[in-house]
């Protein structure tokens, strides 16, 4: 175990770094507050650095709201009402550290308003009834209600999402006027569609579904459902979101 001081007195921490992305990112991009003594929890937990862009996520922020709110990255935790949560709320961190805990299914790092969930890969993804290999990004697609592995880390991963990769990766998940909806969103809320977005019918035309804003949990908890039923079973990630 690394005490909390090794953990966030390093000599080349990433926030710089990150700071300088953010500034030349060509995605709308809104840093929300960290709760400081949140953030210090998370990261003893996860028993990762400041030089890390993880441990610098959890340190110095808390989260991320990208392309108009469309992608919610997590964080050290909500400095106020009406933030995100942050990444040990959302994976049940214990109350105080526990060298033997982990979280099973792997990291759920970030989500986006239709219900899609950005995981990292923990030791065993085979186990999770996930794809890739250990400490690889993964998604699950709310038009599919399966799992799919990114070809990269988390670092990259948050590289990928502030440099528009998401503008290609979303094609036929966004309708016109999307941005302005998402806009409108609080960090806890969702957008829900219908016909659900694995149906023939949104499938075959987005702009003719029907949307409104509804809390988070919901649009998660349907996706859940439906991949139970439907799709390759629970996906795993409704008891930590």
């Amino acid at each position: 175990m690394r005490a909390i001081d090794e953990l966030t007195e390093v000599d080349d921490p990433a926030w710089p770094e990150l700071q300088a992305a953010l500034a030349g990112s060509p995605v709308p991009a809104r840093v929300l507050p960290a709760d400081r003594e949140e953030g210090r929890r998370c990261l003893l937990q996860l028993q990762v650095t400041a030089r890390s862009v993880l441990g610098s996520l959890v340190l110095n922020t808390g989260g991320m709201l990208l392309d108009h709110g469309w992608v919610r990255v997590f964080g050290g935790g909500p400095a106020a009402a009406g933030g995100l949560p942050s990444l040990g709320q959302v994976n049940g961190f214990p109350g105080a550290f526990d060298p033997a805990w982990h979280p099973a299914a792997g990291l759920v790092v970030g989500h986006d308003a239709v219900g899609g969930v950005f995981t990292l890969n923990g030791h065993d993804p085979a186990a999770a009834g996930r794809p890739g290999v250990p400490g690889q990004m993964t998604y699950f697609a709310p038009d599919t209600l399966e799992w799919e592995a990114l070809d990269m880390g988390h670092s990259a991963w948050v590289s990928w999402l502030l440099s528009g990769g998401p503008e290609a990766f979303y094609e036929g998940l966004r309708w016109p006027g999307w941005r302005t909806e998402a806009g409108e969103l609080a960090p806890s809320q969702g957008i829900t569609v219908y016909p659900f977005l694995w149906s023939e019918e949104a499938q075959a035309d987005l702009s003719a579904t029907t949307r409104r804003a509804v809390p988070m949990r919901e649009v998660l908890g349907v996706a859940a459902e439906f991949a139970g039923r439907l799709g390759p079973g629970d996906p795993g990630f409704l008891g930590a979101v």
